[in-house]
């Protein structure tokens, strides 16, 4: 076996095209969540659908821009992949594991395929080191078969919804969740991405659009805590309204919510009732003040890994 750093892959192959490799686990579901950035969409493109052909650990895989999301099933399973594609080329995700506070994915490629595992991958940002079982693992492009283990830290996903932290004299929340996220001084809590999330336009007590916002983070457990308080912190010293509200859930699989993010969007809802659903969902309120914008925070947490539909009213699409 050749153990090799990302600078050392690099080294070896030259400059490629990977900027991200993160990967969050949900043990207690059984499943990991895989955020990949490449220079270009194409590449992921091609990715996706190859690695979903091939099954595996796979069972969903998403692109938006430049960055696919890989759900996955924690454990080794059997892909359908080997010399039939050696043609067309394939990949293949055949395990992701857990080692102390490391996870372990283990990748299959051929022909051009073999290059993105091989040698694109293991290089990109969040990389601790790649395992090759042979030196025939390093010589790639052609019809060759390349495998790699890819070792990376142990994230995981955390949401925090926000609302009501503005009046009708100043502030937006949007601005406000962004502007905390800019502020985040914690080294291995990455943004993964920011929602604006449109609630029900309808309710008595708001601002003008009556909109939550989102954000989502990959974190590792051990400065969990830190995040938190980092968050509570800076919203309630920034927030202009007293009735400012947070929210948060931990990990990637949770009980369904349809039906609470519908009344989200289309019911005038009470505090009482928003606490009711959000220990259904295993969802915290982490403000301090108990107060109403705790509604649009859980909305706005609901909806923070939807679709572009998040921002509409109900029933709207792109």
């Amino acid at each position: 076996m050749i153990t090799l750093t990302p600078q050392e892959v690099r080294a070896h192959f030259g400059s490629l095209f990977s900027e991200q490799f993160l990967v969050m686990v949900d043990q207690a579901a059984g499943v990991a969540e895989i955020r990949e950035t490449c220079r270009a969409r194409g590449p992921v493109e091609w990715d996706a659908m190859n690695r979903q052909r091939a099954g595996g650990a796979i069972t969903s895989c998403s692109v938006d821009g430049s960055t696919l999301t890989i759900r996955t099933r924690i454990g080794r399973f059997p892909v359908r992949f080997g010399p039939a594609e050696a043609k067309s080329g394939g990949q293949a995700l055949e395990a992701v594991e857990i080692e102390g506070d490391e996870v372990v994915t283990s990748w299959a490629g051929i022909a051009g395929a073999g290059v993105g595992v091989a040698a694109c991958l293991p290089q990109a940002p969040g990389v601790s080191r790649a395992v090759y079982p042979s030196e025939a693992d390093l010589r790639i492009g052609g019809a060759r078969e390349n495998r790699v283990r890819i070792y990376s830290p142990a994230f995981e996903k955390v949401v925090f919804g926000i609302d009501d932290t503005d009046t009708s004299s100043g502030g937006a929340t949007w601005v406000l969740a962004l502007q905390c996220a800019a502020a985040n001084p914690i080294k291995d809590a990455h943004l993964l991405g920011m929602r604006l999330v449109q609630l029900n336009p309808a309710v008595p007590n708001k601002t003008t659009n009556c909109v939550g916002s989102a954000l989502v983070y990959a974190v590792r457990p051990q400065h969990y805590p830190a995040l938190e308080r980092f968050v509570v912190d800076y919203i309630c010293e920034h927030a202009l309204s007293p009735d400012a509200g947070i929210a948060v859930r931990k990990g990637i699989v949770h009980p369904p919510a349809e039906e609470e993010m519908r009344r989200v969007k289309t019911e005038i809802l009470t505090v009482d009732l928003a606490d009711s659903m959000a220990k259904r969902l295993g969802v915290r309120f982490i403000d301090p003040n108990g107060g109403r914008g705790r509604i649009g925070a859980l909305g706005a947490l609901l909806w923070a890994n939807e679709g572009a539909e998040a921002a509409g009213l109900d029933g709207e699409h792109l």
